[in-house]
């Protein structure tokens, strides 16, 4: 019943706003063309052409060559991969560290809670980018440690909310008679609070997953992001980016494509939260 009630709100929000249906086609399409890029590649991600340097678009290179004659279009859906896993690895981790803060503060309340969220205010208090710098350091400055970085940098905002939801879940009829039958702490929490905070949590994560694709594509840009040039699954488009500036007067497609795949897809997940969000919560329109 509660499927297909879900199923009817998604239809519903398909034909109410077209841009909702364009946004999960677009991602959908951004994600498989990052998952198949070696059989899309027209080109090998590491292949060199001094012949070829600094194209502009042609039909052979339909997005033109950089720097070093590298097919465009090549290293821009190997930087789909990049890219969305940072996005979505960072919002994962945060979802699951900030999550279970949340949970954890708002169902001990009293002094507990105090103490927990006064440690959410540290987080907030102090500046991202010096943290960033300061895990990147000991993490490295590839997929794994950038996706780490972040999250541990994110997971305060998930902390708030799943905090805020609890402290109204927890005074409801059913939670309270669940807790006077005898119910576990951990019953109580995983099997009538959860799936009550479950809707705003998820509308979280769709922002917070272009949020982390635009911070990772900036620290990228200033040359703060991945760093890893033999890594297999290729570089961010960020740090694409980042190698356009050089050339933006002269040959301005280097920049132009990546910034267009990060625009985007920014906005593709910006549409598709604000749809979920009318879905999961109509009063809010």
């Amino acid at each position: 019943m509660r499927k297909t009630k879900w199923m009817r709100q998604l239809r519903d929000e398909w034909r109410r706003n077209p841009a909702f249906l364009v946004s999960f086609v677009f991602i959908s399409l951004v994600v498989l063309a990052g998952t198949f890029a070696p059989a899309l590649s027209p080109y090998p991600p590491g292949g060199l052409n001094e012949q070829r340097v600094l194209e502009r678009p042609s039909q052979d290179h339909w997005l033109g060559t950089d720097e070093l004659g590298r097919d465009l279009l090549t290293r821009i859906l190997y930087g789909a991969r990049v890219s969305l896993a940072v996005g979505l690895g960072t919002a994962f981790i945060a979802l699951v560290i900030g999550t279970l803060y949340g949970l954890v503060s708002g169902y001990a309340g009293g002094a507990m809670d105090n103490l927990l969220m006064r440690v959410v205010d540290i987080f907030y208090g102090l500046p991202d980018l010096l943290i960033f710098v300061l895990l990147s350091l000991i993490l490295g400055r590839n997929i794994g440690g950038v996706l780490i970085a972040l999250g541990l940098i994110t997971w305060v905002r998930f902390a708030r909310i799943a905090r805020g939801q609890v402290l109204q879940a927890k005074e409801l009829i059913y939670v309270e008679g669940a807790r006077a039958v005898g119910a576990s702490h951990a019953r109580i929490l995983l099997r009538h609070i959860l799936p009550n905070i479950f809707a705003p949590v998820l509308v979280t994560l769709t922002f917070s997953i272009p949020a982390a694709i635009l911070t990772e594509s900036t620290l990228s840009f200033i040359g703060l992001g991945i760093n890893d040039p033999y890594s297999e699954w290729g570089t961010s488009w960020g740090t694409l980016a980042q190698d356009g500036w050089r050339a933006m007067r002269s040959y301005p497609h280097i920049i132009l494509f990546p910034g267009l795949a990060i625009f985007l897809t920014i906005l593709a997940f910006n549409f598709l939260g604000n749809g979920l969000r009318d879905i999961l919560d109509p009063k809010g329109r």
